[in-house]
């Protein structure tokens, strides 16, 4: 079976349309809303660890 052949200008090509064309239909309040639950997601997750690595210390003991 033959696979087609694509150069490196119609990947960029490719790549690039499709990312411009991501980057122009996100509004700004999704970028917001999406940096606020990420930061938040990452303080959740980082007290949940915390909390756990001290549960089990304290149930070695």
């Amino acid at each position: 079976m033959n696979q087609p052949y694509f150069d490196n200008s119609t990947k960029a090509g490719t790549i690039g349309g499709t990312l411009l064309t991501i980057f122009v239909n996100i509004k700004s309040e999704d970028l917001l809303k999406t940096a606020i639950l990420a930061a938040g997601g990452a303080v959740v997750s980082f007290g949940i660890t915390h909390f756990l690595k001290f549960l089990i210390k304290r149930l070695k003991k």
